[in-house]
Formats: C-alpha cells, sequence, structure tokens
C-alpha cells in the first residue's frame, strides 16, 4: 500500500500550476467558441479549421476514414462537417490538440501508448453504451470517455515518485488508481482532469463528466444520473493493458446488466463490437491494435479466481 502523505502537502491547484499546463491551440479555442452559439454552421466552424493546415489534414483524414466508410473521398472541410456534424469534428479537433500537449513521462510502468489505447477503447464503449441506455447524441460520452485519464501523464510528470509507487502498487493492491490517489492526495486525476477542462475553458458539463467518470457507486445509487454519465463511469471499470488481469471483471457485469435495457447486447457481444471499431478507428489517432482483445481479458476474467 502506498505510504499517507501527511495533509496538505499536495494541493491540487499548486500541483497543476506547477505543471505549467500548456495552451490549447487557437484553432481548438475557437471551436469551442464557436459551439456557445447554436446558430453558428459548416461555414463557421470551417474557417479556423482551414486557418489551420496540420488541422484540416487531419479532420480529412478522420472524416475518410474507415470508421465512417464513405462511398468516396471527402476533400474540403466544410462538406466534412455537414456529413458528420459538427459536434463530431468540434471533438476530433479537441482530441487532437489534448493528445498533442499531453507528456510521456519515465514513470515505471506508465505508458503513455497503453494509455490512449484504453482510453479509445473506453471512449468507443462508451459511446455505444450511451446509446444503448437512451443517449440521443453520444459524442459527449465519446470525447469525456477518451479524455478521462488525461490528467495521468501530467501527474506522473511532476510527481513521478509518488505515481511510480501509486502504479506499481495498484494492480497488487487490487485497488483503483483513484481510490489510491485518494487516499494519497486527497484528490484523484479524475478531479485534476475537471480542474484542467476548465482550465482550457471548455463546458462545464463537459467538465463534471470528467470528474464523475470514476463514481460509478454514486451515480447509479442516485437513479437520477444520466445516461452519458453512466456510460463513461461504466467504461472506466474497462481493464488497463498495464494490467496483467480485469480485476473491476466482475463490478462491470453487475452494473452493466443492471443498467442495460431488455434486449442490449450481451456484455462479450458488446465487447466484440468495441474491438471491431478499434481496429477501424485507431490509425486515426496514429495507435495500433493492442494485441490482447477486450474478449480476450473477459473471457480470462471468467475462467480465473475473482478477487
Amino acid at each position: 500500500m502506498s505510504t499517507p502523505v501527511a495533509a496538505g502537502k499536495f494541493d491540487l491547484q499548486k500541483v497543476l500550476q506547477g505543471a505549467q499546463l500548456p495552451a490549447l491551440p487557437q484553432s481548438a479555442i475557437r471551436l469551442m467558441e464557436l459551439a456557445r452559439d447554436p446558430d453558428n454552421g459548416p461555414v463557421e466552424f470551417a474557417a479556423p479549421i482551414e486557418a489551420d493546415p496540420g488541422l484540416t489534414g487531419q479532420v480529412l483524414k478522420f472524416v475518410n476514414s474507415a470508421y465512417f466508410g464513405f462511398s468516396r473521398e471527402i476533400s474540403n472541410v466544410k462538406m466534412a462537417i455537414t456529413l458528420v456534424g459538427i459536434r463530431t469534428i468540434k471533438n476530433f479537433a479537441l482530441w487532437s490538440a489534448v493528445f498533442s500537449l499531453m507528456p510521456n513521462p519515465k514513470c515505471g510502468p506508465f505508458d503513455l501508448k497503453r494509455l490512449w489505447q484504453d482510453s479509445l477503447r473506453r471512449a468507443l464503449f462508451a459511446r455505444a453504451s450511451s446509446k444503448l441506455l437512451g443517449q440521443k447524441d453520444c459524442e459527449e460520452a465519446f470525447s469525456a470517455a477518451l479524455l478521462q485519464d488525461m490528467a495521468v501523464p501530467l501527474l506522473a510528470k511532476e510527481m513521478p515518485a509518488d505515481y511510480l509507487e501509486l502504479l506499481e502498487n495498484r494492480q497488487k493492491d487490487g485497488l483503483r488508481l483513484s481510490d489510491a490517489e485518494m487516499q494519497r492526495f486527497g484528490w484523484n486525476h479524475a478531479a485534476a482532469a475537471g480542474a484542467m477542462a476548465r482550465s482550457w475553458k471548455m463546458p462545464e458539463d463537459f467538465a463534471n463528466l470528467l470528474e464523475r467518470h470514476i463514481s460509478i457507486d454514486l451515480l447509479v445509487a442516485e437513479g437520477s444520473a444520466r445516461p452519458d454519465q453512466l456510460a463513461v463511469a461504466l467504461s472506466a471499470l474497462l481493464p488497463s493493458l498495464s494490467d496483467d488481469r480485469w480485476v473491476e471483471c466482475e463490478r462491470f457485469e453487475t452494473y452493466f446488466n443492471q443498467l442495460a435495457p431488455t434486449g442490449a447486447p450481451s456484455v462479450p457481444d458488446l465487447l466484440s463490437r468495441v474491438d471491431a471499431e478499434f481496429v477501424e478507428f485507431a490509425p486515426v489517432l496514429k495507435l495500433s491494435t493492442p494485441t490482447k482483445t477486450l474478449v480476450s481479458w473477459h473471457e480470462e476474467a471468467l475462467i480465473a479466481p475473482r478477487a
């Protein structure tokens, strides 16, 4: 177990200030500003993207990926926005910006590539499950699940000795990283992600999704949580590629079966769908496909004794 740290030794705001959180690119900031006015359409949203050649290329690659499967090539940004939607393109620009800003700390078992692979699987699962739970627009759930752990590399870089111990002990103790952080610091990476989102002037609803991704017990107990909140929190129970076993599989299945509507896919079927979508989506984010699928994790968890 981690050794408790004296109360007050770590203040989250001071930690984040010391980490010198980088600014988002102007194109991403402008897109979030435009999103506050529902009257803005493809023409307005295309302008800041087209002013950034790198982002323009990324957006067109994204829209022309196998994930969308359009029969013809989309060659301009306005058409791309019209076809896949303003929110999807705005969120893609946000993901790209955050991905490019995150450090890769040298911290024991921490692996930035694996974190983003885990995050993409959680995002795909959150999108699918929020739709099952009745959410009409699932893009916010996708984005929040993708960015739910964005504070971890920043925190590990700022406090490498502490996170080395937390990460090494996590699997051995069977304790969630967020719980271990609370014991040690009095806050966790979910609170840090929410603080980062607010510092970047992201919508308050989105910051709350990030903050509550570790709160599945509370969300279910409340009985009034939105589908996107439940979907993101469920996604946080998926296994990490850094683990040797899926510690929270039983808890995941219990909540999924409790929340899923009649006629919903089984856990293995939904995980299989996420695995297939990962193969299609990963190249867009320049990620390789993990050798171990979610279906494999689930099969192993059913066989192995559960802690």
